[in-house]
């Protein structure tokens, strides 16, 4: 009797414990399988955000090409430009990576800044303007501020070109060759004027918060600008609004105006040429 109850008390404990093991195993088990899929649903969502990075890289490789082509009009002829559209893919990737939807600026406009500047450290790690270069720039500019100072007016290129002792033809080569230094780069260092230590460019630069004086100062810069517009060629003023205003690229600017692109750049490097001399001969009181 005594071992029958304590065989039937066994089973009764038995029985829960057996129990409460098949739940812990089933609930394990469905741990692991939930574990799995949120394993399996990460890994869905990363292949598909890389394929909605993927797309969206290929949707705007036209931007890459657009901005290297707005970039070449200052660049000389030796620049290949299929360096530029690879340096432009790599800041493209980069503005897919790092665009925030959430700031409120359109993706075009933000991968667009990404892109011109990867084009533009590649073209600082070529080095790509010799001193020569901008030794000869300045010697245009040079002849250009004479002929205004004795003119009154802008000359023409068949004017800056004699001024130099040159024929037209070696100056339309020399305009080709300084059409880099149209860019400015932020490194560059700046005489402000005599007696005062030289700058760097980026130093010069304000920030987002300007004094009313600043304001002023940028508002009769703007005024100076447009009244040495007016005294430009009507082909030069064409080509800086189709450029800058328009936003159209050079083989845009030369359907428009029925000339090569070559033959845009020289237009467009010799008005930069003209609208930075006139303006230095302005603030450094010629």
């Amino acid at each position: 009797m005594e071992e029958r109850r304590a065989q039937r008390d066994r089973r009764v404990v038995d029985v829960p414990v057996e129990a409460n093991r098949r739940t812990a195993g089933r609930r394990k088990a469905e741990s692991t399988a939930c574990s799995g899929d949120t394993r399996g649903l990460n890994a869905y969502r990363d292949v598909s955000l890389n394929r909605n990075r993927d797309e969206l890289v290929k949707q705007h490789l036209k931007l890459v090409s657009f901005v290297a082509s707005r970039l070449a009009i200052g660049l000389p002829s030796w620049v290949d430009r299929r360096d530029l559209i690879n340096a432009g893919v790599i800041g493209l990737i980069d503005a897919v990576n790092n665009f925030d939807p959430a700031k409120g600026v359109k993706f075009e406009s933000y991968a667009s800044t990404r892109i011109r500047g990867a084009m533009l450290d590649e073209l600082r790690a070529l080095d790509w303007i010799p001193r020569s270069t901008r030794a000869k720039s300045r010697e245009i500019e040079s002849a250009i501020g004479m002929l205004v100072a004795r003119l009154n007016r802008f000359p023409t290129e068949t004017e800056i070109a004699a001024e130099l002792g040159w024929d037209i033809a070696r100056y339309y080569k020399a305009i080709e060759q300084v059409s880099g230094t149209t860019l400015l780069s932020l490194d560059e260092t700046l005489h402000t004027s005599p007696g005062k230590e030289p700058v760097r460019r980026i130093d010069t630069i304000l920030g987002e918060e300007g004094s009313a004086l600043d304001d002023m100062e940028h508002r009769e810069l703007l005024d100076n600008v447009v009244k040495i517009l007016q005294g430009l060629t009507e082909q030069e003023r064409l080509a800086i609004s189709l450029y800058y205003y328009e936003e159209l690229t050079l083989k845009e600017i030369g359907l428009v105006m029925n000339v090569s692109e070559s033959r845009v750049s020289q237009i467009h490097t010799t008005a930069i040429l003209k609208l930075r001399t006139r303006l230095r001969m302005m603030y450094n009181g010629v």
